[in-house]
């Protein structure tokens, strides 16, 4: 039976990860600034805390004999809101001076990190991305997970027995959790949804349950197999615009949707990228690349868990 140390989780994505890590027979401990459902529940035991609580969490990972540490806090849709502030961002630098090192020493074998798409630079071409091409966060969140992804790398380097695993996720939706999903096909300022032509272009997004079951897949990966490195954890379609707007629809979390032409918008879009919106608002549309079609090759990451769920299943 694995222990496993997950930050962050009461949130959404920890609620989920804790749950299907408890079927699956680990011994769980849990983090957060509150409680959650699985107090009291077998094989877990849970720590309230705040993560930049340097003391009180390298507490845990020195007295639990800990095997894989899964780091979900200082995430997007799981502790922080969309639009991120100078103080959260603080928050995530001062745990990631202390935690994986911390993890490190008390012997922990794995170190899995919720990173984001966000880090890599602007695509010139259509190909899909893969983990190969080139890093250059243009938003705070993208730079944030950089950050992190940089420290864990130089970290697990140099240990001999720790593997590190980045984790770069596409944003994420279940049936419940829509906010992703509508903010491709929502204009804030005119306060309507919205669709280009027919919405047959696409955006690449990463069901819940996808991520989970890659997470599980990285802990329970056979033995001899070298697992540790950067995934695109995505769906491995892109979700067009039309089947957005209609799975809203359809669970009546949508009005009127208006058609427009991409035309003299996305001309005005390029000039307006790289404002304070832009750079600070995790699901911040950018007009000028609505309809690229921009795409993230999860081949890699599909050697680890199957990606069964789409649009169409998810729950």
């Amino acid at each position: 039976m694995k222990t496993v140390f997950v930050t962050g989780a009461s949130g959404m994505i920890g609620i989920a990860v804790t749950e299907a890590l408890l079927e699956k027979g680990c011994k769980v401990i849990g983090t957060d600034s509150k409680p959650n459902q699985f107090i009291d529940s077998p094989n877990y035991s849970f720590v309230e805390a705040q993560i930049e609580d340097k003391d009180n969490i390298t507490n845990v990972l020195n007295g639990s004999k800990i095997d894989v540490l899964v780091h979900l806090a200082c995430s997007v849709d799981n502790d922080f809101p969309a639009v991120l502030t100078s103080a959260e961002e603080k928050t995530s630098a001062a745990v990631d001076k202390y935690l994986y090192k911390a993890a490190v020493d008390a012997g922990v074998g794995d170190i899995i990190l919720l990173s984001t798409y966000q880090v890599y630079a602007s695509q010139k071409t259509r190909e899909p991305i893969r983990e190969t091409a080139d890093e250059k966060p243009a938003t705070a969140y993208g730079k944030m997970k950089y950050d992190s992804e940089k420290i864990l790398s130089k970290i697990v380097t140099k240990s001999a027995s720790c593997k590190g695993v980045i984790a770069r996720v596409c944003p994420i939706y279940t049936k419940e959790f829509t906010d992703n999903l509508r903010a491709k096909v929502y204009d804030p300022k005119e306060g309507c949804s919205f669709i280009y032509g027919y919405g047959d272009y696409g955006y690449s997004f990463c069901c819940l349950y996808n991520l989970v079951d890659f997470i599980n897949g990285i802990i329970n990966v056979a033995s001899g197999i070298n697992y540790q490195g950067v995934y695109n954890v995505c769906d491995s379609k892109p979700i067009a615009a039309k089947d957005i707007v209609e799975t809203l629809r359809q669970a009546h979390k949508i009005g009127a949707v208006v058609q427009r032409n991409l035309g003299s918008e996305g001309i005005k879009g390029i000039f307006n990228f790289g404002g304070g919106a832009a750079k600070n608002d995790y699901r911040y549309n950018d007009i000028s690349t609505a309809c690229s079609n921009i795409s993230y090759d999860n081949t890699k990451a599909q050697r680890i868990s199957a990606f069964r769920w789409k649009l169409s299943n998810t729950k």
